[in-house]
């Protein structure tokens, strides 16, 4: 059954350190009035639906001590007009222990949770039970929902609350897979996997993939196709690297471009000195350096990058703009403006062929 603290792993340390850029820029996308209109959101809702106890074994925090943390104390927070009616953070806690001593950390971090200028709401339940019905309960639906479902073990999650946040306005998700989850996938209820990925039908062949290195890109791109089933436009599925230790496996679900770039954004302020990088599942040779040092000199590029592009350009000769677009929407951390010098680095190895002249967007680039 396991303490009720366990030890941070290397993987949840690169994870959060994600997620803290990430958060970071969606409570004042959120929050803050419309540069165009000058309105903003009545409500919006952040849920962390596997919360844990708050703190690991070596006094690091969990994610939903240093949520609130970094909402309450961010740069922004005087623009944002925080309220208890407008902002609701939920966490939800399985392990009544667990419950409790998240509970425990609040307080001891936060003082009352009621007098506090955001709601906060701790229950204890499980994600795929209950997280519908808390958000009803808490009014959240008809205004923006992030949810995160991040379980260290078995994903359980249902694919019709994915589907219901998906058609919900402006909501997203992030969704994770633990190490050994698809090692282990066999040991897994098959009624619950139809549950997760919408039915047997589109799970199954992923079960039949037995190479491991295989296995997890093809648990990944099913479950990005179930996102995509369920309404989310854009999903992006990637391998958390850290820098010791045993990856975990991440999918981000949004209705919106906006989602995508601020998601990458966010994953290309993280800091990298110590390794940790993202891999996209498509890229199976290509060696990722880091993206610490990635273009600071005009000279390091990462192969990932060039093995994407040349697969792209293997369907056929695009404009150097839609080359950009599939980068953003179509790749696990890669932004539009990295085609151009993919492209240049491509070209200077004599790998594709550019017009002559200057690149511009309208360039049309294709395969050597």
């Amino acid at each position: 059954m396991g303490g009720v603290l366990w030890s941070l792993e290397a993987a949840t340390e690169a994870k959060h350190r994600l997620y803290k850029r990430y958060f970071d820029a969606w409570w004042p996308i959120l929050l803050q009035p419309s540069a165009g209109t000058g309105r903003s959101w009545s409500k919006v809702t952040f849920l962390d639906a596997f919360a844990g106890p708050g703190r690991y074994e070596g006094g690091e925090q969990g994610s939903p001590v240093f949520t609130l943390d970094r909402l309450l104390t961010h740069g922004a927070v005087d623009r944002m007009n925080l309220s208890r009616e407008r902002v609701q953070l939920v966490f939800i806690e399985k392990r009544r222990d667990r419950y409790e001593y998240l509970l425990g950390q609040l307080h001891d971090r936060f003082g009352p949770l009621e007098h506090l200028p955001v709601r906060v709401e701790v229950h204890r339940g499980e994600a795929g039970v209950d997280s519908e019905r808390i958000l009803t309960e808490l009014g959240a639906w008809g205004q923006p929902i992030l949810g995160v479902f991040d379980s260290w073990g078995s994903v359980n999650v249902p694919l019709e609350l994915m589907r219901r946040i998906a058609h919900n306005r402006a909501s997203e998700v992030i969704a994770t897979f633990g190490p050994n989850w698809f090692s282990r996938r066999e040991d897994l209820n098959s009624d619950i996997l139809d549950a997760v990925f919408g039915g047997r039908a589109f799970w199954a062949p992923a079960a039949e993939v037995e190479e491991s290195d295989k296995k997890w890109r093809a648990w990944l791109e099913i479950y990005r196709e179930a996102l995509h089933r369920a309404g989310f436009n854009f999903r992006l599925q990637f391998k958390v690297v850290p820098h010791t230790g045993q990856p975990l496996y991440l999918v981000f679900g949004t209705g919106h471009e906006k989602g995508v770039e601020v998601m990458k954004e966010a994953m290309w302020s993280v800091d990298k000195s110590d390794g940790m990088s993202f891999k996209d599942p498509r890229v199976r040779n290509a060696v990722a350096l880091g993206q610490g040092s990635l273009f600071d000199d005009g000279e390091v590029i990462d192969p990932e990058l060039l093995t994407l592009v040349q697969q792209r350009l293997g369907q056929g000769a695009v404009s150097l703009e839609q080359l950009g677009q599939w980068l953003l929407l179509e790749t696990s951390q890669w932004r539009a403006r990295d085609a151009k010098k993919a492209v240049q680095d491509l070209h200077g190895d004599g790998r594709v062929i550019i017009p002559a002249g200057r690149l511009t967007k309208a360039s049309v680039v294709s395969l050597r």
